[in-house]
């Protein structure tokens, strides 16, 4: 009994002990606890796990030197030996850095590391990672690391996942990216989504992956056919590398039987859907937009039974919609077709799976499926832009209670409520868009109080919006109501809205103000009078602001030019009058001012200077006193300036600085009292002018789904409205001013220049032969000035030219003869009494000498029209020897020539060896028959 006594002693003294003893080695504690305090805590950090599941907390709250640290949050050490092997601190809302000293790498036997979700902000991915040689389990993803990942990342030869997905900050250099795909043999899993890499794919790597996701990477060539055959793979990403190309295999994958996801968009394929897509019956989610697809759906398509997301949007598919597609896919939830071409009738639905129907943007037609009502789980529904007809009654919508959205805008249907009856809108509902559906009151509406989207443009709603309304919408974000036949809004009392479009109604009074979260504000072409309050200015928020083609008369509230934020500022059209606002704050906004046809005063305020990031500035048709603003030339972004027809005088002064107006494509200067010589240092200096440049960008805006930029100018003889296509049209309008001097021949180097304008000036001297050089001229307007000399031959080679108006001046000589010249008229000559050749009346003569009697003419004019009856016999007996067609044909170009003795003497001439060619053939055929004999 004593020795038992004795042993239970030494056995609990030992397993006090024992307990005492921790499992994980002293020293990797203390390069936990070092790792630990090289970060804070921050309670934002890491909040998108949120997103995805995940409850982020700071795991590393709970590592104590007094405890084991392989009884701490996030670690894991081997059973045997205590070695740290994983360490998951994702979503551990960690901020600091880490460089190539941290402790973290004296954690040698690590076999899985998770740092994911964290803010590692200016921390690169260090040399040192490459010493975890028993690595299986990288996870970096989304913890904002930048710079470039290292080489030795392809050391870690055991890797089974890497995960480095970054939103833009990381890149990795093709050699390198070669280098791992070809090391990293055991990889199943790689997700580099949004690094930098900018390399082709490489022809080898592991035959293991099952994920590989590469979009947004930058990847560039052809896509391998064989990283479709990799025998497990399930997720493949290669989605948005637009310079990436691809081509289907047309044969069963070797994939098709465990490939689940397959996402391509933006890749281009131009190409057909192969009928081998029917073999991959795994699939879960096929994302194919965007991707130059044409032709139809193939039919196979319907055998991927276990599809739930189906995108096949923004391509050239074309064809009906397969009617099985609604039938035999019992698992598709998501059915994304918008902006293809398919055409002819829905078929029925008959899968109550469906969620999300999105067929925008096709042609297709007939009536609207009655069926919808049966899709008790749908969400979403897009039919617009299409050619639906009918009528459509709300009652479609009464058991979709599931609903948040609804476009059937522009179709050619009638939204109708056909029994009157209450109906009652689902709660969710979020968004309605029904413009262009012939909707003409808004009781239908009623029971709709939870909308953040509304579009009821382009239908017949007539007089004032129910007070009613205004209550049930106090919820929403975007009101579109344009183009209807509204009269008044006395206030507009909502609560949080950011866009309000009242354009082209038929509103009088005064200018209703949005509330202060108003950021698009869009009244244009309506009858609104009074002053603009200076309450508009509560309106800090503002982005854009329209308020043109009123009848709005006072002065602009000077504090508009302090809304820093405002982008677009569009008066143009109004009775407005004063001083244009003089203070526009620095670090301004505005990209488009346009207050042209108004009756303002005064000086351009030199504090436009400020708006560095202008882009368009229409100060046109006003009663501005002032000199040329040379200064405007600063602002770095100025495509678009317009002053025509105000009261600028004085000469174009040589500019100060070496770079102005860099990117000017529009400048109208027209029906001003601009004096001097033309402005060449300021032709200079225009550089947007000088090259020919099919990339650039049009002026774009947020919202500028609502906004069109506009400008009207004068071209081949007409006043033109320009609207959105500002970065393609190039003008110098110079007109109607008091230049005078010389035509500078640098403006020949304008090679850019659609519409040049120079006319109703004092301009003097020669045409510029240089002017031979502006290839993409489509108008040229010298008229009404005093040029002298000839018409210089080398503008023959303006195949362009479609408009030419050179009409009271001095000219003389030969006008040029050439295609484009053929076309234009005697107006084009009228005025320039000297000038010969068509298509005006008086002949060059043979040499082009000038004949100066009259005389001598009328007996130049006889020998001619001798000449021409000559000619003209000679064209019909060309008929009667090469084909009536052909003499038909040559008869009447002659005689709409006036002058064809050339053509003529060249045409017999080759008639002469037609002739003898058949004479020859005869010989030859004559000679054989006698042989034969």
């Amino acid at each position: 009994m004593g020795l038992l006594v004795v042993f239970l002693i030494f056995f609990l003294y030992q397993l006090s002990f024992s307990s005492s003893i921790f499992l994980c080695p002293k020293h990797q504690s203390i390069s936990l606890v070092k790792f630990k305090e090289t970060f804070t805590i921050n309670p934002y950090a890491s909040s998108r796990c949120y997103f995805r599941g995940q409850k982020p907390y700071p795991k590393t709250n709970s590592w104590n030197m007094s405890r084991d640290c392989c009884l701490w949050d996030g670690v894991i050490c081997d059973d045997m030996t205590g070695h740290v092997i994983e360490l998951d601190l994702g979503c551990s809302r960690l901020v600091g850095t880490i460089d190539s000293n941290s402790s973290l790498f004296q954690l040698s036997h690590l076999q899985r590391l998770n740092l994911s979700w964290n803010e590692f902000h200016g921390s690169h991915i260090s040399p040192e990672f490459g010493r975890f040689s028993s690595l299986t389990h990288l996870d970096l993803y989304n913890s904002n690391f930048s710079g470039q990942i290292p080489s030795e990342i392809s050391h870690l030869s055991k890797l089974h996942s890497l995960r480095l997905y970054a939103t833009g900050s990381l890149r990795l250099v093709a050699h390198d990216f070669k280098l791992l795909l070809q090391n990293l043999t055991q990889l199943r899993e790689l997700d580099l989504t949004f690094i930098n890499i900018s390399s082709t794919i490489p022809l080898n790597f592991s035959s293991h992956f099952t994920n590989l996701r590469l979009g947004f990477t930058g990847l560039y060539g052809i896509i391998p056919e064989s990283i479709f055959h990799l025998p497990n793979l399930e997720t493949l990403r290669l989605n948005y590398n637009y310079k990436l190309n691809g081509h289907f295999p047309k044969t069963k994958w070797n994939s098709s039987a465990s490939l689940m996801e397959l996402d391509l968009s933006r890749v281009n394929f131009s190409d057909k859907l192969p009928e081998s897509v029917g073999y991959l019956t795994s699939m879960h989610s096929l994302s194919l937009p965007n991707c130059n697809l044409r032709g139809p759906i193939p039919e196979s398509l319907s055998n991927l039974t276990r599809i739930v997301h189906l995108y096949l949007q923004d391509n050239s598919l074309n064809g009906t919609i397969p009617s099985r597609m609604f039938s035999r896919l019992p698992s598709l939830s998501r059915l994304h077709l918008s902006n293809n071409h398919f055409s002819g009738e829905l078929e029925d639905f008959k899968s109550n799976s469906l969620e999300e129907i999105i067929l925008g943007g096709n042609q297709l037609q007939g009536q609207i499926p009655k069926s919808i009502q049966n899709l008790e789980n749908l969400t979403g529904l897009d039919l617009s832009f299409n050619n639906f007809s009918g009528n459509v009654d709300i009652s479609l919508f009464s058991n979709l209670k599931q609903l948040l959205g609804v476009s059937l805008s522009y179709n050619k249907i009638s939204l109708i409520n056909e029994n009157k009856v209450n109906f009652t809108w689902p709660e969710s509902l979020n968004v309605l868009q029904f413009a262009a559906c012939e909707v003409k009151e808004l009781e239908f509406l009623r029971s709709a109080n939870q909308l953040l989207v509304l579009d009821l443009s382009h239908n017949k709603i007539q007089g004032r919006i129910p007070d009613w309304a205004w209550s049930n919408w106090m919820s929403l974000m975007t009101l579109d109501i344009s183009h209807n036949m509204l009269t008044t809004v006395e206030s507009i009392p909502l609560r949080t809205v950011d866009t309000i479009d009242l354009r082209s109604n038929l509103l009088q009074g005064s200018l209703p103000i949005p509330p202060n979260s108003t950021r698009y504000f869009l009244i244009s072409q309506n009858n609104l009078t009074e002053e603009i309050p200076p309450s508009i200015c509560n309106l800090t928020s503002l982005i854009m602001l329209d308020l043109a083609r009123n009848n709005l008369k006072g002065a602009i509230p000077q504090c508009l030019g302090n809304i820093s934020g405002l982008e677009v500022l569009d008066l143009h059209n109004n009775k407005l009058s004063g001083n244009i606002p003089t203070i526009f704050s620095n670090g301004s906004s505005l990209r488009s001012l346009n207050l042209h046809g108004n009756k303002l005063e005064g000086k351009i305020p030199r504090s436009l200077a400020h708006c560095k990031d202008l882009q368009v500035l229409d100060l046109g048709d006003n009663h501005l006193i002032d000199t040329f603003p040379m200064w405007l030339g600063t602002l770095p972004k100025l495509q678009v300036l317009s002053l025509r027809s105000n009261t600028l005088h004085g000469s174009i002064q040589p500019p100060r600085i070496e770079t102005i107006f860099s990117e000017l494509q529009i400048i109208d200067l027209s029906y001003n009292a601009f004096s001097g010589n033309l402005p060449t240092s300021l032709f200079q200096h225009l550089k947007g002018m000088r090259t020919i440049d099919s990339s650039t960008e049009a002026p774009r805006y947020r919202g500028d789904t609502y906004y069109q930029d506009s400008i009207t100018v004068s071209t081949k003889g007409f006043m033109r409205e320009i609207v959105r296509i500002l970065y393609l049209y190039t003008v110098i309008d110079l007109s109607s001013n008091k230049f005078g001097g010389k035509i500078p021949s640098i403006m020949g180097d304008l090679i850019a220049v659609h519409t040049l304008n120079l006319s109703h000036n004092g301009l003097q001297g020669h045409i510029p032969q240089s002017f031979g050089d502006l290839s993409s001229v489509e108008s040229l307007d010298l008229s009404g000035n005093q040029l002298s000399g000839e018409i210089p031959q080398q503008l023959v080679s303006l195949t362009s030219l479609s408009f030419l108006n050179l009409s009271h001046n001095h000219l003389r000589g030969c006008i040029p003869q050439g295609p484009q010249f053929h076309t234009f008229e005697n107006s084009s000559y009228e005025g320039n009494d000297e000038l010969r050749g068509f298509p005006v009346s008086k002949s060059c003569g043979d040499a082009g000498v000038l004949d100066t009697n009259d005389t001598v003419s009328e007996l130049h004019d006889e020998e001619n029209d001798s000449e021409f009856l000559s000619d003209f016999w000679k064209a019909a007996l060309m008929g009667y020897g090469s084909g009536l067609c052909i003499g038909l044909s040559i008869m009447y170009f002659m005689i709409s020539s006036g002058n064809p003795r050339w053509l003529a003497r060249i045409i017999v001439e080759m008639e002469q060896k037609i002739m003898m060619g058949r004479r020859k053939n005869q010989r030859r055929k004559r000679n054989c028959r006698k042989r034969n004999m």
